[in-house]
């Protein structure tokens, strides 16, 4: 598409009469011709104009009117630069004449042939097939890698720029244009600059001709090919490291998605055919014929995004001064400070994978995970010494077993102070259940994490259907406490003496009396129930003699200090009481008696209750176990590289490292399964979800079994003692195959649900 054109801008206008004096006869324009310029809409730097004669279209950029910024919009290097290139055959403009006499038009230009082919301002490539965007972006990265590959003696361009300690010069480069422009204090900015400053690269690095500009809206491609003829706006080149050129082509993949209004940036995010960074990084080496891996770019990507704030800082200002290049500088001043946290988070986080990318978060929930992961790593993870402590001190018998550690209060009034509180909930945390999911897998890595947070089962679930279906007085009365961690809660489904697998089998009665309900029964494995401030349980009861089976049951609220209710014995997995999740109790109900309004949206919603809490409930618990399975992947590699066997490591038997990679396999599996399932959660509902939530409760489980036992094995008989957690991961892990349903019945649904959606595309054929 051709680069769009409007009337010069009334603070860009100059003498096209002494314009096509000066030209005429150094190219082919005379006196005699007609000269029309127009403005290109694009260009936030140094003004470009479409210059035609009669029989020619030519191309002006200048320097912009007023004052300007030490060592900015040198058009006379950028002549310089593609004068060199075009010798040697790079696609750029020819350049044809740089004019140093500020009385021609007004300020330095000059002046290149006019390349007639398609230009993208939308990153995204709107109007081109899938294939035909990843055909362009590659050849894009294969130009970058030909510049990168080019010989400065060669170009005469030496002495174009001073090459090592690129880097640390582009940081002060930026740290000064920002400061000279900035209109307030950005704290973020001068974070950032000091991170760069005290995190520069190897001063040792690769030294080439660098863009410095390298985006796929400075490409002019062919009119129906995937070939570039020429790159253009060569005012930041230089001479320097080739990487920092290819994270800033890179940089749309993490760019802020917030930020995408501003049409010459934007994030990738769910374009289809746009090729993945790391696709993008394989181009760029093999086209450069690179040996080794590339480094990682969490340094220049962050480089990459303070340069850009400081640009839009210097576009915004440029705004202010009333001689701005672009109609919509004004929309510059926006992004400054949340592109600056968006780089933070990059410089001192890993780079998000391929699935992450694949189901990416909101910003505020990248922003959240980012705090969450700063809050584990320095308050949670360094309390689990002093939490195992706690439980050594009050063994089985103690008054205090079931009580919460004082540690774990006191990092809940942490994380509460940090805004860190009823994560899982969207109403309250504005959260998304794909957003939610990621910051599950990052508290799965330690037991007590999800109760710091208040997103500890079964607390959650019951939340949340008290937020779906409970009466305003029910609300009041449990819902704002339990939000507010006043008090707990436990859910008392499965019963001793039938089959709860098929939860239609329960027996524990509700009957109505007067005014009052009255409950009979009981119900073991209610999980949470030891703690003290456990105050209410919901109880899933049978009260309708209907033939239809999933109406006969209720849900009703029963304090815990009703009469009538009897903790009878804590239950023990593979002989442990779990006490740090308020063990797994035997509840016996007798002749407890209730009011009416204790019950849960009506008789007989039962099982309309419990698909609605377990949906989201089983997301939570498979993303934690993720998050518990990478953690003992941790555990055995660090085992693994630490002890010797028969001559060499653990890790260089090739049993041990084929086990590695299984594991590794099955994790990531499971991440993007639940990854999916939350998405459909989120797009669908929980209806539409129900096959995807029973497959990730199957594949979840069984990964992390899988995982944690490879991890016991590689830790010999220290894997099954208490000097590692991993017997208490493993009692937990193995735990997840029978909680929230078995598999076998899991998949069963599976299969069912798969049937119908067969048979409903193929009839014919099935």
């Amino acid at each position: 598409m051709e680069e769009p054109q409007s009337p010069v801008r009334e603070e860009h206008k100059f003498n096209v009469s002494r314009l096509q004096s000066y030209l005429s006869g150094k190219v082919k324009v005379h006196n005699s011709d007609r000269l029309t310029v127009r403005q290109y809409s694009s260009g936030q730097s140094n003004p470009t104009f479409l210059v035609r004669s009669p029989s020619e279209s030519y191309v002006l950029r200048k320097k912009p009117p007023g004052p300007l910024l030490p060592g900015a919009h040198r058009v006379d290097r950028e002549y310089r630069v593609q004068r060199a290139l075009f010798s040697v055959g790079f696609p750029v403009a020819r350049p044809l004449l740089l004019c140093s006499d500020d009385a021609v038009i007004g300020t330095e230009f000059y002046l290149m042939e006019h390349v007639n082919g398609r230009i993208f301002r939308d990153l995204r490539l709107p109007g081109v097939s899938p294939a035909e965007r990843a055909a362009l972006y590659v050849a894009a990265v294969e130009v970058l890698a030909r510049l990168h590959s080019l010989s400065l003696p060669e170009l005469h361009l030496l002495d174009y720029g001073r090459g090592h300690a690129y880097c640390q010069r582009q940081v002060s480069t930026w740290t000064k244009q920002y400061q000279a422009s900035a209109h307030q204090d950005i704290p973020a900015m001068s974070k950032l600059s000091s991170w760069l400053s005290h995190n520069l690269p190897s001063q040792q690095d690769e030294v080439t001709l660098v863009h410095g500009d390298f985006r796929i809206d400075n490409l002019v491609f062919h009119p129906t090919e995937a070939r570039v003829l020429a790159v253009l706006d060569w005012e930041l080149s230089t001479t320097g490291q080739p990487m920092a050129d290819l994270a800033y082509f890179l940089m749309p993949h993490y760019w802020p998605q917030e930020l995408s209004s501003i049409s010459t940036m934007g994030s990738l995010h769910g374009v289809q055919g746009v090729p993945s960074p790391e696709e993008l990084m394989a181009v760029y080496s093999r086209c450069r014929g690179l040996e080794s891996d590339l480094p990682p770019l969490n340094f220049h990507l962050a480089l990459s995004m303070f340069k850009m704030a400081a640009i839009a800082q210097g576009v915004y200002a440029r705004h202010l001064l009333g001689n701005a290049s672009a109609p919509n500088a004004v929309e510059f001043g926006q992004v400054v400070e949340p592109l600056a946290k968006a780089a933070l988070q990059l410089a001192t986080g890993s780079l998000p994978g391929p699935e992450s990318r694949l189901f990416l978060q909101s910003p505020r929930g990248q922003e959240v995970l980012q705090r969450v992961k700063d809050f584990m790593r320095e308050h949670i993870l360094p309390a689990e010494k002093e939490v195992a402590a706690y439980y050594e001190r009050h063994g089985a018998g103690s008054a205090q077993r079931w009580e919460t550690p004082p540690v774990i209060e006191d990092l809940k009034v942490k994380a509460r102070g940090a805004g860190l509180w009823n994560l899982f909930l969207p109403l309250v945390s504005g959260l998304s259940q794909l957003d939610y999911a990621h910051i599950a897998e990052q508290t799965g890595r330690c037991f007590y994490a999800p109760e710091v947070f208040n997103c500890q089962a079964p607390d959650t679930g019951n939340m949340e259907v008290l937020h779906m279906f409970g009466s305003e007085e029910q609300k009041k009365n449990w819902l704002e406490p339990l939000l507010s961690g006043e008090i707990r809660s436990c859910f008392c489904m499965t019963e001793p003496g039938v089959a709860s697998s098929d939860a239609t089998n329960m027996e524990c009665s509700l009957q109505r009396d007067g005014d009052q309900y009255v409950v009979n029964g009981t119900k073991w494995w209610s999980s949470g129930a030891g703690n003290p401030r456990c105050s209410i349980a919901i109880v899933m009861c049978k009260n309708s003699s209907t033939d239809q089976r999933h109406q006969q049951h209720s849900m009703v609220l029963v304090p815990m200090d009703a009469p009538g209710v009897k903790r009878v014995r804590p239950l023990t997995v593979f002989g442990q009481d779990d006490a740090i999740h308020g063990g797994h109790f035997e509840m016996q109900f007798d002749n407890v008696r209730v009011p009416l309004s204790n019950i849960i949206l009506g008789e007989g919603r039962g099982f309309q209750i419990a698909q609605g809490r377990l949906g989201p409930g089983r997301l939570h618990h498979c993303m934690r176990a993720v998050g518990l399975a990478e953690r003992s992947l941790e555990l055995l590699c660090h085992r693994a590289a630490a002890r010797h066997a028969f001559g060499k490591k653990l890790y260089q038997h090739e049993a041990v490292a084929h086990q590695l990679a299984e594991m590794r396999l099955l994790i990531d599996q499971s991440r993007l399964l639940t990854l999916s399932a939350a998405h459909a959660v989120d797009t669908v509902g929980n209806r539409a979800a129900r096959k995807q939530i029973s497959m990730i409760k199957v594949a979840a489980a069984r990964m992390v079994c899988r995982v944690v036992d490879c991890a016991i094995q590689v830790h010999g008989a220290a894997g099954v003692s208490g000097d590692f957690p991993l017997a208490q991961m493993y009692m937990h892990a193995r735990t997840l195959r029978i909680a929230d349903g078995p598999d076998e019945v899991h998949l069963s649904s599976i299969a069912r649900l798969e049937l119908q959606d067969q048979l409903r595309k193929t009839p014919a054929r099935l």
